[in-house]
């Protein structure tokens, strides 16, 4: 067993623990099928979001993991329910009236309100299926809709009717009474309006596929083969388990219920329900889950505005059975970190290698360029360049970075355009300089002199030590360093937090943070 391997076994990062359970489940080597399935699933009622895309990802990292620990094949499948009925109109879409004029009809038979495709389902589809190919994910997508219409689920269909009862049995002590009344596992697709139908229904015929229920008063007899009906949701994920062999597929806290359920159903007809785990919630700025229908919390086009993929993967793979919040505030931080464990992934040991974040976001091919100056620091620089470009803030950098380049520093060089937009669109239009007060003007001209007195070309930790020694000076009456600090930010850059005071002065030069202090005490 190679080093990796026998070190992976005993690793405590999730995605090994998460493959070591596959690893357990086939410990005599493949499945029949050959190769070891991985699934997540999506529903296209509205525009994806982050969250579709973080499962995808972190489902990625377990298959890796796997990979790791195991010669098995891997497929990882990516579904689209894209059969269900549009329950509601989300609050996200242009032509609402439209949609709600086909409420009820399988998304794929829904016009596409945006007019670029040939269904609400299909537009919804192409956007996920654009950014999983722009990450580069390896992925199979299926359409539920061609899956049942193609028959693909035809003989599974026909073992759910000849579990029917069974699956009632399961289904029946889990609903209100209201909802017992009228429940069915099957959803048949009125021929008259083409709604999916939620009415109880009447096995007539198990082997050939046929049942009986109520559309518009008349008594129909109808196959549910070949899509001409769909199942209810807990039926439908477990039906899939069984139609295609899956055997992994994590889901969200709010879930648990349906994995029981459909876990028992999957075991009635006869199968081995996957492996798994649920992950916390996203939440927005509010404290609120985030929903494809509200359009609440971030989108990826917002997060992959403002920040690189391998910030959103950090970001995604960091404790995922904790609740994290997902606005535009936690963007810089997850770049930062990402980078600071990156700079650390090289020289760890094998054993903290995989326990890295990075190592799961590059799969073990961490890149090997660093960056040097934090995306913290750039984005302060930026915000008092005011309207810059990337030209000046290369300028800038040389100050600060030997042979500053965008042909040796390409992350770099991205990061800037990130810097400048983020700047632009959430922190100009905050920043708000304060004047100083009388003692904190002392404190300033003192700096300021400080500086003068220094070469043009003083590292960041000699330029540090003065403003350390101006901030502990008795006579400015700062109770602690990080009041000092803290004056600084609002005096100089116009916020409440800010970066390590020597890095910034030493990358925006003496001279011009002598500049910035002066307009400070203009305005004492």
């Amino acid at each position: 067993m190679s080093d990796l391997r026998a070190t992976a076994m005993e690793s405590k990062a999730w995605p090994f623990e998460e493959a070591r359970k596959l690893l357990k489940r086939y410990a005599n080597g493949a499945p029949d099928k050959g190769h070891v399935l991985f699934e997540t699933g999506y529903g296209p009622s509205g525009l994806p979001h982050i969250g579709t895309f973080n499962e995808v990802l972190r489902t990625t990292m377990v298959r890796q993991a796997f990979e790791a620990l195991s010669d098995i094949p891997t497929r990882l499948i990516a579904f689209s329910d894209d059969m269900d009925g549009l329950r509601k109109v989300p609050d996200n879409v242009p032509n609402k009236d439209m949609l709600a004029e086909h409420l009820g009809k399988p998304l794929t038979r829904i016009p596409d309100p945006f007019g670029k495709f040939e269904s609400f389902a299909h537009h919804n589809n192409a956007i996920l299926r654009d950014f999983l190919d722009r990450y580069g994910f390896e992925y199979e997508f299926l359409s539920a809709t061609e899956c049942y219409a193609s028959g693909r689920f035809d003989d599974a269909l026909k073992l759910v009717l000849g579990h029917y009862d069974d699956i009632m049995g399961i289904m029946l002590p889990t609903l209100r009474k209201e909802r017992q009344a009228t429940y069915s596992p099957v959803l048949p697709i009125s021929k008259k309006s083409g709604i999916v139908l939620q009415v109880p229904v009447t096995v007539v015929d198990a082997g050939a596929g046929i049942v009986r229920f109520e559309d518009e008063g008349e008594t129909v007899e109808q196959s549910i083969l070949s899509g001409a009906a769909k199942l209810q949701w807990k039926v439908d994920w477990a039906m899939r388990w069984v139609a295609l062999g899956v055997d992994y597929e994590m889901s969200g806290k709010d879930l648990i219920d349906s994995v029981t359920q459909s876990s028992r159903i999957c075991r009635a007809l006869g199968a081995r329900p996957p492996e798994g785990f649920n992950y916390e919630m996203f939440l927005d700025e509010k404290g609120e889950k985030i929903s494809k229908s509200k359009g609440n919390g971030l989108s990826m086009e917002q997060w992959l505005t403002y920040g690189p993929e391998e910030s959103l993967a950090f970001y995604a793979y960091r404790e995922p059975k904790k609740a994290k919040s997902l606005h535009m505030g936690v963007i810089p931080r997850a770049i930062d970190e990402y980078w600071q464990f990156r700079g650390n992934w090289k020289d760890q040991a094998l054993k903290e290698k995989l326990g890295n974040p990075v190592h799961h976001i590059h799969n073990g091919q961490v890149p090997e360029e660093a960056l040097p100056v934090t995306f913290g620091l750039l984005l302060n620089l930026v915000g008092v360049m005011g309207e810059a470009r990337k030209e000046q803030v290369w300028g800038y950098l040389a100050n600060y970075v030997a042979d500053a380049d965008p042909a040796k520093y390409p992350a770099l060089d991205r990061l800037i355009d990130y810097a400048l937009a983020y700047h632009r669109d959430f922190i100009a239009p905050t920043l708000k300089r304060r004047a100083p007060t009388a003692s904190e003007t002392e404190a300033l001209k003192d700096l300021d002199a400080r500086l003068a007195a220094l070469p043009g070309d003083a590292d960041a930790e000699t330029i540090q030590n003065e403003v350390y020694a101006v901030g502990k000076v008795e006579g400015y009456g700062f109770e602690s360093l990080r009041d000092w600090f803290k004056a600084l930010y609002e005096t100089l850059l116009g916020q409440e937090q800010g970066p390590r005071m020597g890095s910034f002065i030493a990358l925006y030069g003496i001279e011009n943070s002598r500049r910035l202090i002066a307009e400070a005490l203009a305005a004492a």
